[in-house]
């Protein structure tokens, strides 16, 4: 059986497929020759991450695919439901890269706390004519320990950002539509661990009492945070996005920024993908990275195995 990884699968992705039988191909094809190159080389499988978009014309238009796998978590460039209606298996890769997601969370929130996503701007331009400038613009950073994470969306990811940032020693209160209540085990390096119980509480209640507010929700239809919930938030509060694009309205982000109501922001994902608003990219205060939450070295090891493994699952 043929299987196109589209967007690229890990050395470890492709060495399990091999062992399992199948030939991978990880030829990376146009979106508008697509369907051409799945029928002409009967493709049975097709693996995307966030470049490639599978959807119904795509589908209607390759009989023979009989699989359908997102290296990731969220599956909005996939139209899902109708896959299964034409009887084709689709699946993803939820648990593989969420402390990688996580880990990206305090890269930002580590980051924000003493500004070296302004820094590193500023101080290739003036750190030798202005250093005494910069280092008194830099000198009222503030500490991680000690204050409040609100997690909204407290599934795979959310629990490992609690994982974090009970490690370092901060309050975690996380809110969630269909999970009251979680335990999440911290693991050390000596085989030692500790458990802690967290009641998931309203939305609004996180809104007001978090420090710093992290979204780990899928796609929606609406806005997550808008106007109104800015309006909730402390003052000088922080708002990180590693979730999906779409979730915040960024119109209102840069006013609360502007007002002063959020100390600053962390996005790694956008409402118009791949094409960010500008205002969005030059704002002083937002940490920007492009999309990458997923893309490390482990993850993508571990969201090639899994993929193998449910292929073969499924195909053999």
């Amino acid at each position: 059986m043929n299987i196109l990884a589209n967007d690229g699968v890990s050395a470890a992705g492709v060495n399990a497929l091999k062992k399992f039988g199948f030939n991978i191909i990880t030829t990376n094809v146009a979106q508008e020759q697509l369907i051409e190159y799945i029928n002409k080389n009967s493709i049975d499988g097709l693996l995307v991450r966030s470049a490639t978009s599978v959807r119904k014309s795509l589908i209607d238009s390759c009989p023979n695919l009989k699989l359908i796998g997102r290296g990731g978590v969220g599956m909005d460039n996939i139209d899902v439901e109708y896959a299964r209606e034409k009887n084709i298996h689709v699946i993803n890769t939820p648990a593989a890269s969420s402390a990688s997601v996580a880990e990206l969370v305090f890269a930002h929130l580590y980051g924000g706390v003493r500004f070296l996503y302004d820094s590193n701007r500023n101080m290739p331009l003036e750190g030798e004519t202005n250093f005494k400038g910069l280092k008194k613009n830099y000198s009222k950073g503030i500490e991680l320990r000690g204050k409040t994470i609100g997690i909204i969306g407290f599934g795979r990811i959310g629990q490992e950002v609690a994982k974090i940032a009970l490690g370092i020693g901060m309050k975690v209160i996380a809110c969630d539509n269909y999970l009251d209540e979680a335990i999440i085990k911290l693991n050390f390096y000596n085989d030692n661990s500790v458990s802690f119980k967290i009641k998931t509480i309203s939305m609004n209640k996180v809104l007001k009492q978090a420090d710093f507010i992290t979204l780990h929700v899928p796609a929606q239809k609406k806005y997550v945070i808008d106007k109104k919930e800015f309006a909730s938030m402390k003052d000088g509060s922080v708002l990180i996005n590693a979730a999906r694009g779409g979730v915040i309205n960024e119109v209102a982000l840069v006013s609360a920024l502007d007002s002063g109501k959020l100390s600053f922001a962390a996005l790694d994902t956008y409402e118009n993908e791949p094409n960010p608003e500008i205002k969005i990219l030059m704002h002083p205060n937002i940490s920007l990275t492009p999309h990458i939450g997923a893309a490390t070295n482990e993850a993508q090891e571990r969201i090639g195995e899994e993929l193998a493994v449910q292929i073969n699952n499924l195909l053999k």
